[in-house]
């Protein structure tokens, strides 16, 4: 949960879609999938590191930030037959992407990822965070619990703004979306599809409480393609301390390669 970022331009016109910054032209498109509770401003630090290389498009969910009076969506397939409407409206032939999704974005980038092949527009890569494979499936009950059990989660989880968690009034604004989220990610379970050709990297976090190896290794499962695992240290909000690092993950994934200019760091990695 994030605060809305005042650099948010929505292409065409799109109430899903954000842009934080220009890209040059010709580039790669990135689309980003935030987490439960998430908003687009979260992923506006791998906006910035990757504005050279691609041009980077982040989904914003109903029910936050600008789009808090919209009907929240509590099924993660609803919200992938959507966000796929939306897209096939602004995705062009001969232009190539990969998805990134962390936590239920990696889901929902999954399901994406599947309509939009089965539609004629298969994505370059897929690179997955923080969340177990569709095959597997995560039951819950945290969206049943009060609201000071579901805040207990968050904050055991990480990735919060405290300056939410510490505004009573604003905390009862967001509560409804989160649960919502909550409700999304926990009743998920995978329909089948045909497995995807693309490359997908599993990215998770060596302490986190909602997935751990062998659960991400069960990705490569669900493509034809090449795959790889990293794991790094800290918990399910590891791509914070480690950002540099998913970004070069995520260069390396483009359609077309680019040279990063940004730091490396030392991963876990299983092929």
């Amino acid at each position: 949960m994030t605060r809305p970022h005042p650099n948010a331009v929505p292409p065409t016109g799109s109430p899903w879609l954000r842009r934080f910054h220009a890209a040059p032209a010709g580039s790669p498109l990135l689309l980003c999938f935030p987490h439960a509770g998430g908003s687009a401003s979260y992923f506006f630090p791998f906006s910035a590191r990757l504005a050279a290389h691609a041009d980077v498009l982040v989904v914003q969910y109903p029910g936050r930030q600008e789009r808090f009076a919209d009907r929240c969506v509590e099924s993660l397939h609803e919200m992938a037959d959507l966000i796929t409407e939306e897209l096939l409206r602004h995705l062009v032939p001969d232009r190539p992407f990969s998805i990134f999704g962390h936590s239920m974005g990696a889901s929902l980038a999954f399901e994406v990822a599947c309509r939009l092949r089965d539609a004629g527009f298969p994505p370059a890569a897929l690179t997955v965070s923080g969340r177990r494979a569709p095959s597997i499936p995560a039951p819950g009950s945290v969206h049943l619990a009060t609201d000071d059990q579901l805040i207990a989660d968050i904050k055991l989880l990480g990735g919060t703004d405290q300056g939410m968690l510490d505004n009573p009034e604003l905390l009862a604004a967001i509560l409804p979306s989160v649960r919502s989220d909550y409700v999304a990610t926990e009743t998920y379970r995978f329909r089948g599809a045909d497995p995807l050709r693309c490359p997908v990297t599993a990215l998770i976090g060596d302490s986190d409480p909602r997935v751990d190896e062998p659960q991400a290794l069960a990705w490569r499962n669900h493509s034809t393609g090449p795959f790889r695992l990293r794991v790094y240290a800290g918990g399910h909000f590891y791509l914070v301390p480690h950002l540099d690092a998913v970004v070069a993950e995520l260069l390396a994934d483009l359609p077309v390669r680019a040279a990063a200019s940004v730091g490396t760091e030392s991963a876990t990695s299983h092929h």
